[in-house]
């Protein structure tokens, strides 16, 4: 194996062989630069460290731990001049060597550019241009002998000139011959030089940069190979140094440690003295920890006396509250003693304990200053849904006795409870008359009071259907408009206006879409039903839902912000800096958050680059799932073309209005097109009809110029006419991802 017989047509392959061989130069050049940096500053915090501890006051005897610590600190120092000078060497070495190998290696690729240009050069003059010079004067001889020819016969006819003729025909037949054998040589020739070309000329060329790039492969084994014997830590040197600190730590001994103190120390005076000191010293730890002990008692005395005292509040305060619950006294004069012995002598102060009229059980009003859940607004309440679609509202009803509060689309303003009650939903519009809110019954001054009543009586909503109200519902995903601030304008869609907002609770900054108040009830349903698909998934592909404001009008869906905005965009406007790889890694991304609805029987209907939204760190996330739809075989049928977007939209769907996830992977092919062609919309210079009718004919897209064939192999198999025949979303992950990583 070799270049010249095995890569004779890959010259783009080589250079990007040679770019990415000479980005990696550049990494291992950074990164042995960091490594002489980070060894130096290493080396001058050693020595720093030694000429500090060099500075300490001396200690006042000697001793085996004072002699080790000396020499560990001579050794450390040591070490630092050590490692400075491997840092020295490794930039006077290694790094100046790979530092000229980049060079070469720069030097090397324009050589082998300017030498395949020359010879692919010299190779198409010879077989190309010079034949077809000679072609195109061949057949204007040509028809110049056959001018000449015409005109010797009508002479010899006309019997005039009949010899100046045939000289003239002569001539032209003979620059004819003569050109003839030029060809014919030159056709030779050409052939010659196509062989040696294709034999010898480009092989050679080939050998010998598979040569070079294998000395200099060479060359820098040779420059890490020094790099990893200067900069171990195994070296001669550095082994003698923590040989000589380890040897210094042995040479402690605790049995001859203190023989120099008690020597210095040994006559009466000089003991009196160290005894005095040892005393000095024991006195203060002595003194010192009474000193603690003493505050810690009397933290421990203060802690028990607020323990007694909380205590004897509490019991107080459970018999106070028993007696009220028993039996509510009426509410005492102010500053009135409600018992006898609520006042007690304690010492010589005097303690007066005032108790207001305590509030009927169970939760004292003056205790938890709680507001009873019927006096809060309707909006506060939790099974209070706000003008969520009868559909939506029905999903959300699932065992018997469920039940929520929701304001009417057809009539706003008039609200209805929505019960699950003998496996079916039943729904009653709450009237209201004479200032009086009811079912058929009683009734109540507010809805909150209304709903209350029925669900602690579990009286019946009404006689005929026989409805109890046993499990609120909660609005998990309902926001009150005032959870969330307008913020700029973002862009407009089918609804209404999108803004960028924030989230009130915590500041987080979000996209939120409105919806005209003028809509038909069944838009405003069509509005909702992407936030009723969008609360069921958690996919990091897919944008997150964060709630629904449908407290009042207009209707807010509340979506993360997703920062790098619409694909089809990013594409346009970043089409320079974008890379294969990143390309790649965007229909990746794609691809997953498909899966993921796939494996949810989710039907997207809609999957193109401006339905997609570009994250932190280039995260692709699928979005826009007004036109979704989840279905329990996941097929889904529809009739007519209104809104439907042509070009991305599967034969099958426009033909008969059946959509599935196979649809859906034929629209993924578009987007992979759109993805690879950098933003250009599908089938340039078509119309929706033509580009339909184009398809139905057998017609496919070419591969756009920057996508390689594999993925374009992935494209045709998503566009496939029979849906049986595309694959899966999981295959087109795993088979995308494999060709990432090659």
């Amino acid at each position: 194996m070799g270049f010249g017989r095995d890569l004779r047509n890959s010259h783009e392959g080589l250079l990007k062989l040679q770019d990415w061989e000479l980005k990696l130069l550049e990494t291992v050049k950074r990164f042995m630069t960091q490594r002489v940096k980070s060894d130096k500053e290493y080396a001058t915090l050693l020595l720093s460290m030694t000429q500090q501890t060099e500075k300490q006051e001396a200690a006042d005897y000697v001793s085996t731990v004072s002699k080790s610590w000396s020499q560990v600190v001579r050794q450390t120092e040591a070490l630092g001049r050590v490692m400075r000078s491997h840092a020295d060497d490794l930039n006077s070495g290694p790094l100046h060597r790979l530092a000229t190998l980049i060079r070469d290696k720069q030097q090397v690729k324009k050589s082998y550019q300017n030498l395949h240009q020359q010879l692919e050069s010299h190779n198409h003059k010879v077989t190309r241009s010079d034949l077809e010079k000679l072609k195109v004067t061949y057949r204007q001889l040509s028809r110049d002998a056959n001018a000449a020819k015409e005109k010797y016969r009508e002479a010899l006819a006309k019997g005039r000139e009949a010899e100046r003729a045939r000289e003239r025909y002569d001539k032209a037949t003979a620059k004819l011959h003569n050109l003839h054998n030029q060809y014919v040589l030159a056709v030779c020739g050409a052939r010659t030089q196509q062989d040696e070309h294709r034999r010898c000329a480009a092989p050679a060329l080939l050998d010998a940069l598979q040569r070079m790039q294998e000395d200099m492969t060479l060359a820098l084994k040779s420059i890490l190979e020094e790099y990893c014997e200067i900069s171990s830590l195994l070296t001669e040197e550095i082994v003698k140094v923590h040989q000589e600190i380890s040897a210094a730590v042995e040479q402690i001994d605790p049995l001859a440690e203190y023989q120099h103190f008690i020597d210095a120390y040994r006559s009466e005076h000089q003991t009196h003295s160290g005894l005095l000191r040892f005393q000095h010293l024991c006195l203060l730890v002595t003194v010192e920890t009474k000193l603690s002990l003493l505050e810690l008692r009397h933290a421990v005395q203060l802690l028990r006396s607020s323990e007694a005292r909380l205590a004897s509040q509490k019991a107080l305060l459970d018999a106070k509250m028993a007696a009220a619950a028993a039996s509510p006294p009426p509410p005492p004069p102010a500053l009135a003693l409600p018992y006898e012995d609520d006042a007690r002598s304690v010492g010589s102060t005097v303690v007066i304990i005032l108790f207001a009229p305590p509030p009927p059980p169970p939760f004292p009003q003056q205790f938890f200053d709680v507001i009873p859940t019927s006096e809060r607004p309707l909006a506060e309440q939790e099974w209070y849904h706000g003008a969520i679609p009868r559909t939506e509202a029905q999903e959300l009803l699932r065992q018997q006795g469920d039940f929520l509060v929701r304001e009417s689309h057809g009539k706003p303003g008039e609200y209805v409870l929505s019960v699950f009650s003998d496996e079916q939903r039943r729904h009653f519009i709450i009237q209201f008359a004479d200032n009086q809110y009811r079912f058929e019954g009683t009734g109540f001054a507010t809805i909150p009071q209304l709903i209350e009543h029925h669900f602690s009586t579990k009286q019946v909503i009404t006689k005929k259907s026989g409805v109890v109200l046993l499990n609120p519902v909660d609005k998990k995903w309902i926001l009150n408009h005032e959870d969330v601030v307008l913020g700029e304008l973002l862009g407009k869609g089918n609804f209404g206006e999108v803004f960028k907002g924030t989230l009130q609770r915590d500041k987080m900054p979000v996209a939120i879409k409105t919806c005209k108040e003028d809509l038909p009830p069944e838009l405003k349903i069509r509005f909702l039903s992407e936030a009723r698909i969008l609360k069921q998934y958690d996919h990091p592909n897919i944008v997150k839902l964060i709630g629904v404001c449908t407290q009042r009008q207009p209707i807010y869906i509340v979506m993360e912000l997703v920062p790098g905005g619409d694909f089809l965009s990013f594409l346009r406007k970043k089409k320079d800096e974008l890379k294969t790889k990143q390309l790649l890694r965007f229909a990746v991304d794609a691809a997953a958050g498909m899966a993921y609805l796939e494996s949810k029987n989710c039907i997207h209907r809609d999957l193109a680059a401006r339905n997609c939204l570009v994250g932190e760190g280039s995260v692709l996330k699928i979005s826009d799932f007004g036109m979704s739809r989840q279905e329990d075989d996941g097929v889904y049928s529809s009739s007519g073309l209104k809104q439907i977007p042509i070009k991305w939209t599967a034969p099958e769907a426009l033909n008969y209005g059946r959509y599935s996830s196979d649809s859906d992977v034929w629209s993924y092919g578009i987007l992979l097109w759109e993805t690879f062609s950098l933003g250009v919309c599908p089938y340039p210079g078509m119309t929706n009809q033509q580009a339909r009718e184009q398809v139905e004919k057998g017609y496919r897209m070419a591969c756009p110029q920057r996508c390689p064939d594999d993925v374009y192999k992935v494209m045709l198999r998503c566009w496939q006419y029979n849906p049986e025949d595309r694959p899966k979303f999981s295959e087109l992950q795993r088979d995308l991802a494999a060709i990432k990583r090659k």
